[in-house]
């Protein structure tokens, strides 16, 4: 009779507890496992009366945590064992870069160990607890206006970006960087902006576009201010750190491909009054307020879950890898070039894919960098940038497979790129500053595509010359050039009747 009771008050003490979460939370709270009485303790924390907006902080926090993880590595020895070593430990990065060869030298054979750690099943409550107040200390004390509650969850409360390793940053970036609130309020939001890039050029070096050695996607909050350097991606990062440290909402937005040249890029949106959005390229060598070229896609990174996202419905085994395959971000292309929605017609199918992917150049491959469901043999491609060329593909097996022929996206229609192949001419390419100089010893191959890349001719460049002629190549072509010595960096392109290039 006891044990009966005991099991009882246990069972209503559950449900009770249960009760006040909503459908969302306890959904994150059950992937929580071991974790949960953690994350129970931070919600508990801010259960009072006078604690429901930061109950509701917590709860966003929590509800959307399942998501996101930290990409982190530790070192190991020859004999499996850990190694301990923290960079953070010392007084800078050039002291622990030398602790470091020491360590290498006492440990032969060490190597990095890659791990991930899901938020969700690893962070404590005394973390939360202590990031939600500072955050919320930073929203009260901020000079800028009309801050809603949602904006505040959503680009200032978070207490990550992407999936660095996290720690408590705010105390170190709250010092470092209060002068900006205080030049806020004296010279405006918009004007303080170039100021803090030039503080940034400082005491940060740009390493454009440099692989790091060891297998750490992104730095941490606090290693950004200990190594003083690295790529966009960090450089967007601690823009987004310093911002929402002192109260302001800041996110990064990733161009995860350039339409019309190789790599991507990684830049910020920073809110002033009322949300107002500033964009701010800290990586770039000036403070510009365009883009200067096109991109494939400009997505906005979120906190939160975004139930129109690919990944919010779709097996991630079945999306590319990439931005695609996560659920936190916003598609904002359109506010940064002008842009319209591509209907394409796909080939005939037997495969039961229900998805089909738009693909962009870059790099000398097709990368697929946006998404189309297929209804009767056709899609819609939405906000794809004008003056670009793209081609649907399917994502079958690992691989991508042409699901139609290229589209150039006009300023009102698209032009289909079907080679004829009955239809040939001869054409003159001639050399053009900043896109093709020949060089001599040098062969260069012309392709043309046709669900993949054909041979049109090879020229090879024996004396000086400014142009090369191929013969019988088909009209209506989407070409290619590539040089013997390519560095990746060919761009496609079509030959009008005229004789005219279109780069893209």
């Amino acid at each position: 009779m006891f044990k009966t009771a005991l099991k009882l008050i246990f069972l209503f003490t559950f449900i009770s507890s249960s009760a006040q979460y909503s459908p969302q939370l306890e959904i994150a709270l059950k992937k929580a496992g071991n974790n949960r009485s953690e994350l129970e303790k931070a919600l508990k924390h801010f259960s009072g009366k006078n604690n429901e907006l930061k109950f509701k902080a917590m709860d966003f926090l929590i509800t959307n945590m399942d998501i996101h993880h930290t990409s982190d590595y530790y070192w190991e020895n020859s004999s499996g064992q850990k190694i301990a070593y923290s960079e953070l430990e010392y007084t800078d990065f050039e002291q622990a870069k030398e602790a470091f060869i020491r360590l290498k030298e006492q440990n032969p054979g060490i190597k990095p160990v890659p791990v991930i750690l899901k938020d969700i099943e690893t962070i404590t409550a005394d973390f939360l607890i202590k990031n939600l107040e500072k955050a919320f200390k930073s929203w009260q004390d901020t000079p800028l206006k009309n801050i809603s509650f949602n904006d505040f969850c959503e680009y200032i409360l978070p207490y990550r970006i992407d999936v660095e390793p996290i720690q408590e940053w705010r105390s170190s970036y709250s010092e470092k960087f209060k002068w900006i609130d205080k030049e806020i309020s004296s010279k405006g939001f918009s004007e303080v902006l170039p100021y803090v890039k030039d503080d940034y050029d400082k005491w940060f070096t740009n390493t454009w576009g440099e692989q790091r050695k060891e297998p750490l996607p992104r730095l941490s909050a606090l290693q950004l201010l200990q190594r003083k350097q690295g790529p966009c991606p960090d450089i967007a990062d601690l823009g987004v750190f310093i911002m929402r440290s002192q109260g302001i909402p800041a996110t990064v937005n990733v161009i995860p491909f350039w339409a019309t040249s190789t790599g991507g890029h990684f830049m910020n949106t920073f809110f002033g009054d009322q949300m107002k959005e500033n964009y701010c390229d800290y990586g770039a060598k000036s403070f510009e307020e365009k883009l200067q070229r096109e991109p494939a896609k400009v997505l906005r990174k979120t906190y939160s879950k975004n139930p129109n996202t690919l990944a919010s419905f779709e097996d991630i085994r079945k999306i590319p890898p990439g931005i695609l395959q996560q659920q936190n971000y916003i598609d904002v292309t359109k506010d940064f070039w002008d842009t319209r929605d591509v209907s394409c017609s796909l080939y005939q199918t037997y495969n039961k894919s229900k998805i089909v992917y738009a693909t962009t150049f870059n790099g000398l491959i097709w990368q697929p960098f946006w998404w189309g469901t297929i209804i009767n043999n056709e899609t819609v491609f939405t906000s794809i940038c004008k003056e670009t060329v793209i081609i649907p593909q399917y994502f079958i097996n690992g691989k991508l497979v042409p699901a139609g022929p290229p589209v150039v996206v006009g300023s009102n229609d698209n032009k289909i790129l079907v080679p004829d192949l009955n239809e040939r001419r001869d054409i003159v390419l001639a050399e053009k500053e900043k896109y093709l100089k020949f060089k001599l010893g040098v062969s260069y191959r012309l392709f043309y595509w046709q669900d993949g890349w054909k041979i049109a001719g090879i020229q090879n460049v024996s004396t000086a010359v400014s142009e090369l002629k191929f013969e019988k190549v088909p009209k209506n072509a989407l070409l290619l050039l590539v040089a013997s010595d390519t560095k990746q960096l060919e761009r496609p392109f079509t030959v009008g009747d005229d004789g005219s290039r279109t780069w893209y």
